[in-house]
């Protein structure tokens, strides 16, 4: 795996393809600057090495066209802010206004460019596009795990035109280790934490991981498929109804291939969707006519503790109930509290997908864990087993 250690930029101009797509407020301020802060690692390299930094993202879903809600000058300051460094801003991605800022910059010095996606172009991995991108760097570093599941212009086209100067930036190489290491390198035991609310969107991760993992606990709204397909009285939580047979199939897959599957044995199940409901504590299996499980009860998170304690190697993706409202996020902040003490005793912890990612930053647990994912789509993909065209074009 190639690396922007594996170069010395002095006197080069690196190309940088990062995600800066941060959540703005109504304002058009940075609410949350993580992204900024994952990228600044491999910008402060080729800073240090005596080279000059292009920078290039996309921001929102402009779809093509020009909206200035979505300008990349709304992170300017942020930006320059977050990496300690002032950043300049050429309000485009091509053309003239470009060439003249990009020929000014000296080494030392950061230029972003305007919002990859308000050319249609970007996103339709357009081949003269990705050519227009190339002229501004010496070597090209993709950095940006979140988009590295899409053959854009500018993470995919773009590579071909930098034969033996491209690169994974520091972040994107750290994703790829830290999956490497669940689904391959990991020491034993392994166990996967899969939670959310639908079993159709975890079937391939599931059938992925199964050869990796020994242990594999089954938490949030897709336990109430699992437990009826089984038999179980549900009342009215959660349920896809047409994915009974494939739970079965999975658990009898896992059966076959060693692994143990661990699901709720209670749950806290409401009166309804509100977390002023009515609540008790009820068996996984019995849960009544008009109540629904919207979080793990006390024996379950007492088991999956056990189980999580014993962990060398650890995979969470998906809250265990329903963390937005307090009075069911109880299950999901214990365990967080058992990956944390699990990952101060030497397991490896990663946590990824969006709502786990939310999850842990919420509840303070992002700087207990070993690694949290940057990229919710293209973290999944990975764990699907998919090569993501991002990756697959610096390798190539």
């Amino acid at each position: 795996m190639i690396t922007i250690d594996d170069f010395n930029f002095e006197n080069k101009r690196a190309l940088i393809r990062v995600d800066f797509n941060v959540p703005l407020n109504d304002e058009g301020e940075v609410t949350d600057a993580t992204r900024i802060e994952a990228a600044k690692p491999s910008i402060i390299k080729v800073l240090e090495d005596g080279g000059s930094v292009v920078l290039m993202s996309h921001l929102g879903r402009p779809k093509g066209s020009l909206n200035p809600k979505l300008s990349l000058s709304h992170i300017v300051d942020t930006a320059s802010e977050t990496i300690g460094v002032n950043v300049k801003f050429v309000a485009d991605c091509i053309g003239d206004n470009v060439r003249q800022a990009v020929a000014s910059l000296e080494s030392g010095e950061i230029l972003l460019l305007e919002n990859l996606r308000f050319y249609a172009e970007e996103e339709l991995g357009d081949e003269k596009f990705a050519e227009q991108l190339s002229e501004w760097g010496d070597i090209y570093v993709n950095d940006a795990f979140g988009t590295a599941h899409r053959a854009h212009a500018s993470t995919t086209k773009i590579a071909a035109y930098f034969s033996g100067r491209k690169c994974f930036g520091s972040l994107l190489a750290n994703e790829i280790i830290a999956i490497d290491k669940v689904l391959s390198s990991g020491e034993k035991p392994v166990t996967a934490i899969l939670g959310g609310a639908k079993v159709s969107s975890k079937i391939t991760i599931i059938e992925n991981i199964l050869d990796a993992v020994d242990h594999l606990i089954i938490g949030g709204g897709m336990t109430y498929t699992f437990i009826k397909a089984q038999g179980g009285e549900i009342g009215d939580s959660i349920c896809e109804l047409d994915k009974l047979e494939l739970a079965i199939n999975l658990l009898e897959k896992a059966k076959a291939k060693g692994v143990t599957v661990h699901l709720p044995v209670d749950v806290l199940a409401a009166s309804e969707f509100s977390n002023d409901a009515d609540v008790q504590i009820s068996a996984v299996d019995q849960i009544p006519s008009g109540w629904q499980g919207l979080d793990a009860g006390p024996r379950t998170l007492e088991h999956f503790k056990s189980v999580i304690l014993a962990s060398k190697t650890i995979l969470w993706n998906g809250p265990i109930g329903v963390f937005e409202m307090p009075n069911f996020a109880k299950g999901t902040i214990a365990m967080g509290t058992y990956v944390e003490k699990a990952t101060k005793q030497g397991a490896f912890s990663l946590v990824g997908g969006g709502d786990s990612v939310a999850a842990v930053k919420q509840f303070g647990f992002a700087d207990k864990v070993s690694y949290v994912s940057t990229g919710g789509g293209a973290m999944l993909e990975s764990l699907e087993g998919k090569t993501l065209p991002g990756i697959a074009a610096i390798l190539n």
